[in-house]
């Protein structure tokens, strides 16, 4: 009885989480008439995939998704490289600058975003990166470093330092038991580092907004917004449509990472 008490509550769970991703499937094969009625109806009468061939008609989806996924990718290696290198300092050696280093990622996580954006278009601007991917690339990682340092940290801390040690002892150096017995413990969590990243960066709206006006730059979130009518009203057919085909690259990353990180997690506890 309890198992199947168990096997109910993860199966309500898992529809709780895949309810919108269901209703964005049935909004999108759903005619103009049938979205009109008072009565939502759960599954579509008459399904049609005319919205999907509206939204890529309609939108460059295809060059947006290429630059949200070219920006995603650069952020998040980008991201995962300093990070990696500084969360390791910041987790083995004491002191005081150690100390300001970690208050100061604590505190700037208290800043909302929208008090940054300007400052930061102000600095783009100086160096000619407004309006450009490179740009919303430095912004982005900018965004989701500080948190990729807190999260990297903890996973340092987690290696013990007597691993180290017993690697120096056999003669090798601090760089060689760092590359040959720190990193590869630290897998699980520089993949769970690139995955926040990546969907952050591609998710991304807010600067994406006040960085990028040209519409050949403009990254996927920004294309979303331009399904509208004559009168600024959303047309509701081929925004679900292309908002569905918006989450299949980030649900593919995350399956591909997915493995990674539980192969990468099971080989920690293995070697820890």
């Amino acid at each position: 009885m309890k198992r199947v008490s168990q096997y109910v509550a993860l199966v309500a769970y898992v529809v709780f989480l895949a309810f919108p991703l269901l209703w964005l499937l049935s909004t999108a094969l759903k005619t103009p008439q049938e979205m009109a009625l008072t009565e939502p109806t759960w599954i579509p009468r008459e399904p049609t995939l005319a919205n999907f061939t509206d939204a890529f008609g309609e939108q460059d989806l295809v060059g947006a998704a290429a630059r949200s996924l070219v920006v995603a990718l650069f952020a998040s290696v980008i991201t995962v490289v300093i990070s990696l290198p500084a969360s390791y300092a910041m987790a083995r050696y004491r002191g005081l600058v150690n100390k300001i280093a970690i208050g100061w990622v604590l505190v700037s996580q208290v800043f909302p975003f929208i008090l940054i954006i300007i400052p930061l278009f102000m600095i783009l601007r100086d160096l000619d990166l407004v309006n450009t991917l490179p740009g919303l690339v430095v912004v982005h990682v900018t965004f989701t470093l500080p948190f990729a340092l807190w999260m990297l940290q903890g996973y340092v801390r987690a290696v013990p330092p007597e691993l180290e040690e017993a690697a120096s002892v056999d003669g090798a150096s601090r760089l060689r038991s760092i590359v040959s017995v720190v990193a590869p413990l630290l897998a699980p969590g520089v993949v769970a580092t690139l995955l926040f990243s990546f969907i952050s960066s591609w998710n991304e709206f807010m600067f994406a907004l006040v960085i990028l006006q040209d519409p050949d730059v403009m990254t996927l979130p920004l294309t979303l917004v331009r399904f509208t009518g004559p009168e600024g009203v959303a047309r509701l057919g081929p925004l679900a449509a292309a908002s569905l085909m918006a989450t299949i690259p980030s649900l593919i990353f995350f399956a591909i990472i997915q493995r990674r990180l539980k192969s990468g997690l099971m080989a920690g506890a293995v070697k820890g």
